[in-house]
């Protein structure tokens, strides 16, 4: 049986104490040579702080940041990304957003989908991006 690697396992009902949740989930699970990333938005992974509440690029900043550490600890790096998806809450918001991932993953060419819903999971997000990545030689 294929055992995959599951990065920083958290339980919904501690992370979402106001909702009643209670599932088992992880920021990023790597099986095999393939990393699938947890969708990230303004939020510190150590603390769980919210950070640039009403600011979507200070969001789509601290998102990145995120996917680069979850990478890391997946043991690559931002150039194994293949492909992101992005979704925002106002399509005003894709200038903003796509500077700053494109400033992160500048010379990586991943394949992107944009994807503007109606709201995330809490109110002050404004953008989560997700990502998936081939780690090789």
């Amino acid at each position: 049986m294929t055992t995959h690697k599951r990065i920083r396992m958290f339980n919904t009902a501690d992370t979402y104490p106001e909702q009643r949740l209670d599932n088992d989930l992880c920021q990023a699970v790597v099986a095999g040579d393939t990393v699938y990333l947890r969708g990230q938005i303004g939020q510190d992974l150590d603390s769980s702080g919210n950070v640039g509440v009403g600011d979507v690029e200070a969001q789509a900043e601290q998102a990145m940041k995120n996917i680069k550490l979850l990478m890391e600890e997946a043991g690559g790096g931002l150039e194994h990304i293949v492909k992101v998806t992005v979704y925002l809450v106002d399509p005003r918001y894709r200038e903003p957003v796509y500077r700053v991932m494109g400033k992160w993953l500048r010379g990586v060419h991943p394949v992107s989908t944009g994807i503007v819903v109606s709201a995330l999971a809490r109110p002050e997000w404004l953008v989560e991006i997700d990502a998936t990545a081939v780690l090789g030689s």
